[in-house]
């Protein structure tokens, strides 16, 4: 059987090693081996064999032998001292000679096989893109954890300073107790960008398929959240996914589906040709088979025979059971077509959509790289105002605050582009794409 699944893509072999430091081709490389979703889609391949199997064997001839054996004696065979063996063998073969449902069963057929790999790509790429995402949010919350970590030391650093101005004299106890619940502010920040790493780390483990234990350590996602600058063709791209989205590609396999469907119901009306062959052995010697069938020594022909022919069958009356079949199938047909035109209407719609959520990312993270270099540079001119005494604390701790907000929010953007980036991948359909899409090659 031929007929594959390519990753678009660089994937790394994963050597179960060390759990806790994977890379994210390591873990998307797990999950298409262990994740469970996956493992269910790809049973769905033999199952859809099988359905392939019944729909052609309509096709196939049919035949089969069954026997009778005994032992016979006394007034049966006119020997009453006797007992003497006796056997029937009896054997039918028929063969179809014409049957408009065959073209169509047989196509309908590799179709079953077809869609069972599709289901298998699509379910690969929500798997993929759940993977993806569970890496970058467990890289985000990280990030986050260590970031307001910083901040907190830098903000106890600024207690332990005001603290000695004020022992010294130099500033109120105001100045003093507003650092201290500057800092303290950020306590529950950073409890809930750990717990949201934690959560993101049992996301990743189930999209891997890890069967973990109490004591088994979670992923660690190696490296860091980067931002990439990009430039986007959607006109290009719509086209690229049209012909490559594995969902689109399965929407087109069950319209010709519900087509071969309608086929196979429709040849009910023609007739159908069969060719029968039939024969008769029986190999005791002195049994006859008489006009009516009924073996006896008195009929002069041989027992064994054997006969051929053909037959034929013709509903022509089916009082609704073939022509409602019908109706049902073409409204099968009709609603995946329908289906199949809105996924493709929304082609562009998403892609357009992306494309203008990342340009605005890109800005905003623009602006917030310019304002997080001036926040630093007043940060510092604000400490060195502060020994000088030209500067208040108020102004200092203003300041402070505006460099973590545009710190968190460089952090935000870049999580949120790499989001956005994985959406277009998704919706691109650029994680993995089916190499045969005809029945032909299914051979």
């Amino acid at each position: 059987m031929k007929g594959a699944i390519l990753f678009c893509g660089t994937v790394g072999i994963f050597f179960a090693t060390d759990l806790r430091a994977i890379t994210l081709e390591a873990a998307m490389d797990r999950a298409l081996q262990s994740n469970p979703t996956i493992q269910q889609a790809k049973s769905g391949l033999e199952k859809a064999a099988g359905q392939r199997l019944v729909l052609r064997s309509i096709s196939y001839p049919d035949a089969n032998l069954k026997g009778i054996a005994g032992a016979q004696g006394g007034h049966r065979i006119e020997l009453s001292d006797q007992t003497k063996a006796f056997g029937f063998a009896q054997g039918n073969f028929e063969q179809p000679l014409f049957n408009a449902a065959i073209p169509a069963s047989r196509r309908r057929g590799d179709l079953e096989l077809l869609i069972a790999q599709q289901q298998l790509n699509v379910t690969v790429v929500e798997e993929l893109h759940k993977t993806r995402i569970a890496f970058y949010t467990a890289l985000y919350n990280r990030s986050l954890d260590s970031l307001r970590q910083s901040q907190q030391k830098q903000l106890e650093a600024n207690i332990e300073a005001q603290q000695g101005r004020y022992e010294a004299g130099r500033t109120e106890r105001n100045s003093l107790t507003a650092a201290r619940l500057q800092a303290h502010e950020l306590e529950p920040q950073i409890e809930f960008a750990r717990h949201g790493h934690n959560v993101a780390q049992l996301d990743l483990a189930e999209a891997m398929g890890m069967n973990l234990g109490p004591n088994d350590p979670l992923p660690q996602p190696e490296g860091e959240l980067r931002f990439v600058h990009s430039q986007l063709n959607v006109a290009t791209e719509t086209t690229t996914a049209l012909e490559r989205r594995a969902d689109l590609k399965l929407a087109r396999l069950l319209v010709r589906a519900a087509d071969e469907e309608k086929r196979i119901v429709q040849a009910e009306y023609y007739p159908a040709v069969r060719a029968i062959v039939a024969g008769d052995y029986i190999p005791v010697s002195g049994i006859r088979r008489g006009g009516s069938g009924s073996p006896s020594r008195a009929d002069d022909f041989i027992s064994s025979e054997i006969r051929g022919g053909a037959a034929y069958n013709w509903q022509i009356v089916d009082n609704g059971k073939i022509g409602g079949a019908v109706l049902r199938q073409r409204e099968a047909r009709e609603i995946n077509e329908v289906m199949l035109t809105k996924l493709e209407a929304n082609v562009r719609r998403d892609l357009a959509r992306v494309e203008s959520n990342l340009r605005a990312i890109e800005a905003q993270h623009e602006s917030l790289v310019k304002a997080g270099d001036v926040a630093q540079q007043n940060v510092v001119a604000l400490r060195e105002n502060i020994v000088q005494g030209v500067a208040s604390q108020l102004e200092y701790r203003e300041g402070e605050n505006d460099l973590l907000k545009a710190q968190n929010q460089l952090l935000d953007a870049t999580f949120q582009q790499n989001l956005a980036r994985a959406q277009w991948d998704l919706v691109t359909g650029r994680y993995f794409q089916f190499s045969h899409d005809k029945a032909a090659n299914m051979q």
